[in-house]
């Protein structure tokens, strides 16, 4: 009996990660969506999930902005033309950017945990707070 415990403790603890998901992120130049561009911009996951930026053209990353991640979450910049994994765990609202186009819009927004919280810092790049707006409108739960 001790071991068919250990055992079912064993399998349920090794099931845990096999639950995350990975989402892919693609970084675009140009796509039917528009220039400088996440496909998708707007992403609900959940915590534990991991975001997959992939290097669909080039000259593009993806990190952090800073003031628009949750309490206790750890900023992250990836290199520029690489693809890059991160598993976010913090709830809450994510802002991302492309750094070298981040004054022309290159944003989008991941959700974690479904808590995200709209507001938007008024220091952001017109072309980005733009971008985000018509992010926040077109939210499947907007």
């Amino acid at each position: 009996m001790r071991y068919v415990k250990h055992a079912t403790l064993a399998m349920l603890l090794m099931a845990g990660p096999g639950l995350a998901e990975t989402h892919d992120v693609k970084m675009y130049n140009r796509s039917e969506n528009g220039a400088m561009i996440y496909e998708p911009s707007y992403l609900r996951i959940a915590p534990g999930d991991t975001v997959r930026f992939l290097s669909t053209q080039p000259g593009h990353n993806a990190a952090t902005i800073d003031g628009m991640i949750p309490p206790g979450a750890k900023p992250f910049k990836s290199r520029i033309n690489e693809d890059f994994s991160v598993t976010l765990s913090v709830p809450g609202a994510y802002g991302i950017k492309c750094s070298p186009h981040y004054a022309m819009g290159m944003v989008m927004l991941i959700d974690v945990g479904g808590r995200m919280d709209a507001d938007l810092p008024p220091d952001l790049p017109r072309r980005a707070s733009e971008r985000f707006r018509q992010i926040l409108d077109a939210r499947p739960d907007a």
